[in-house]
């Protein structure tokens, strides 16, 4: 099998990413955070620069850099995630990407609904409110950033109520997508049903 896409969607703190190259490492796929585009983009609108212009430039050396984590980012990444003219300039990238030789995983917020709505595989990773925002809140303080419980779930809510509600490729389970709610579980136990929900179609070669 040459090519084989593994599309996974969810919230912001709900364990997408470490799910995504857990499944990337396991099976020998590459892996892209798509999140890390728009974050990459909306630093570059921090710094002044046109959003669409921002999304057509960017360069791999973008996507690096320990303040891309940063909340300030994070915000601008979903102000500028809602630009229609944005997604665009970013979704063939995406989709090369998912066509690589040799398997793809992708992680986002519309990976199996917009940009890969024929991936072999869709998971739509999820966990509440309360679960995700603590574990922002320990990801951010660990890093040193000047935040509170309160104001990380604040922020969380005001996302989510943002990649939601926008007109363009809102954030949503596609009818397809296995489900994966990682409130009460352990990051390796949803690995692990992550992993087998990806073996059993894998191994079928279909």
């Amino acid at each position: 099998m040459t090519r084989f896409t593994v599309a996974i969607d969810g919230p912001a703190a709900a364990g997408k990413g470490t799910i995504s190259r857990g499944v990337a490492r396991k099976f020998g796929f590459q892996h892209l955070d798509t999140g890390l585009l728009y974050r990459a983009t909306g630093r570059r609108v921090l710094r002044g620069e046109d959003p669409v212009l921002a999304a057509q430039g960017l360069q791999p050396d973008d996507l690096f850099g320990d303040d891309l984590r940063s909340g300030e980012v994070a915000q601008s990444a979903s102000r500028v995630a809602a630009i229609p003219a944005v997604r665009t300039a970013l979704v063939e990238f995406q989709r090369a990407f998912a066509r690589r030789t040799g398997g793809a995983v992708l992680d986002g917020r519309d990976i199996g609904t917009v940009i890969c709505p024929d991936a072999d595989v869709k998971l739509y990773v999820t966990a509440s409110d309360k679960v995700r925002a603590e574990r922002r809140y320990k990801e951010l303080a660990a890093a040193g950033a000047d935040v509170t419980l309160q104001s990380v779930l604040a922020d969380l809510a005001e996302r989510d109520a943002r990649d939601a509600g926008r007109d363009t490729a809102p954030t949503k389970q596609a009818n397809d997508a296995f489900l994966l709610d990682t409130s009460e579980m352990t990051i390796q136990a949803a690995l692990s049903a992550a992993v087998d929900f990806v073996a059993a179609v894998y191994s079928r070669g279909d």
